[in-house]
């Protein structure tokens, strides 16, 4: 069985609803998992965000623009007059539910509810059309087997066990619609993965189910050599190792969430990036199979806090950098990239929510300079001790660019460089330009 993601512009309209039949309808048994509709979490987000400010009116307003919206997506979605009926009272159940939060005092678990309406919305709408079309299907909530632990982890055992009992529901049925993004947590209530959690769904779905491939449908035809935004020109990779993509997506390449290979590459699990755009398009595959390109391509994280610290007490102090981690361990703020002398350490972290408590006590024991607006500029590729020239090419291609930190070695697939923010683009195309 296949699995099958498709993002929020693949179902961000009821044409691109309509297009994505021809592409799921073969008759290859598959969990087909859906985002929300484009827009709809920002949409909930703010939404979120009025209530929490007992803003009642923006929130009454914002909901009801949201709610015309899907009343046209309905009306274009559907020709027969029964499904229209079933999309039109589906709309009113879902914002008679957001607008009952109006009347209450605001939540963290309410927040959590409001924003997993978008793919609850968006895959019951579909399943609909599924029936117009004649396409027999079943839709499989994802709040019934998705769960993460007290870490916000993937509780892959509960997930295995109880995404089985779902399947074995209906043992003649070849395709599933299910919501990505969504689960519960520990306690049983309603949670979710994050932004770009949907990616996330889908590997950890394939993985429980120890699927034969796992294919995540976007905009773009697979993963670029760089960013297509800024740079001219780009190229979509055939091919992509497991550790070559997951350094791309922590490192800022959109088209996948950070976490979501790590599921995949644990089972062995072949996924592809495809265009729901251009369905014919190759996209890039990701395996474990490792190719012998140097260079395969560029990817950049903004967002960037730079923090040196430095010993005031003595050179080679042994507890020096246990110390530091621990602050960083106890505040839960992960480091991106680090370099070290005898008495200083530099890094870099893209959560700044504690910055200035982790400082403080930083401060009682070292020095502490902070930078902010960087951004981490990440070459991957096949960096094998036994490959020559490629750092120099590196460098060389970035010799009118200031650089703050190198980080070269801790991966046989990453070299990454800190630069200023305001100069990402001219790195990006001075990289483009040296290696490819």
């Amino acid at each position: 069985m296949r699995v099958l993601k498709f993002g929020g512009t693949s179902v961000g309209s009821a044409e691109r609803m309509h297009a994505l039949v021809d592409i799921i309808n073969d008759n290859v048994p598959k969990i087909v998992v859906l985002s929300a509709m484009s827009g709809t979490t920002n949409n909930l987000v703010e939404i979120s965000n009025a209530l929490y400010a007992k803003d009642t009116a923006k929130a009454k307003q914002l909901i009801d623009t949201m709610y015309n919206k899907y009343k046209e997506v309905v009306k274009q979605l559907y020709k027969t007059e029964k499904e229209q009926t079933k999309g039109n009272q589906l709309i009113d159940s879902h914002f008679d539910y957001l607008r009952d939060f109006i009347k209450d005092v605001f939540t963290v678990n309410d927040e959590r509810a409001i924003l997993a309406q978008g793919e609850l919305l968006s895959t019951a709408l579909f399943h609909y059309y599924l029936e117009e079309a004649g396409v027999d299907s079943v839709l499989l909530p994802a709040l019934n087997f998705m769960r993460i632990d007290e870490n916000e982890e993937p509780d892959m055992k509960y997930i295995e066990t109880h995404i089985q009992l779902e399947l074995d529901k209906y043992p003649n049925c070849k395709l599933f619609i299910t919501q990505g993004y969504i689960c519960r947590n520990e306690f049983g209530d309603i949670d979710n993965l994050k932004r770009g959690g949907s990616d996330y769904t889908g590997t950890i779905i394939g993985a429980a189910i120890r699927s034969d491939e796992i294919q995540i449908w976007t905009d773009i035809d697979g993963m670029h050599n760089n960013d297509p935004r800024v740079v001219d020109k780009t190229y979509p990779i055939a091919e992509l190792s497991f550790d070559e993509a997951a350094e791309l997506a922590y490192f800022g390449a959109k088209i996948l969430h950070p976490t979501c290979i790590l599921p995949a590459q644990m089972r062995n699990i072949p996924v592809r990036l495809l265009n729901t755009m251009q369905p014919q398009a190759k996209g890039t595959l990701i395996s474990s199979k490792a190719t012998e390109d140097i260079f395969k391509a560029v990817a950049a994280k903004d967002g960037i806090t730079a923090i040196k610290i430095k010993s005031v007490r003595m050179l080679l102090a042994y507890g020096f950098l246990r110390s530091v981690f621990e602050i960083f361990e106890r505040y839960k703020t992960p480091i991106d990239m680090i370099t070290t002398s005898e008495v200083s350490v530099s890094l870099t972290i893209d959560n700044v929510k504690n910055l200035d408590a982790i400082v403080t006590e930083l401060q009682e024991f070292c020095s502490v300079e902070v930078n902010t607006d960087q951004t981490i500029v990440c070459v991957v590729g096949n960096f094998t001790a036994e490959q020559q020239g490629y750092a120099v090419r590196i460098l060389e291609a970035l010799k009118n660019i200031p650089i703050h930190m190198i980080s070269y070695g801790g991966s046989e697939n990453n070299v990454s460089v800190l630069i200023d923010s305001k100069l990402k683009k001219d790195a990006l195309i001075a990289l483009n330009k040296g290696l490819f």
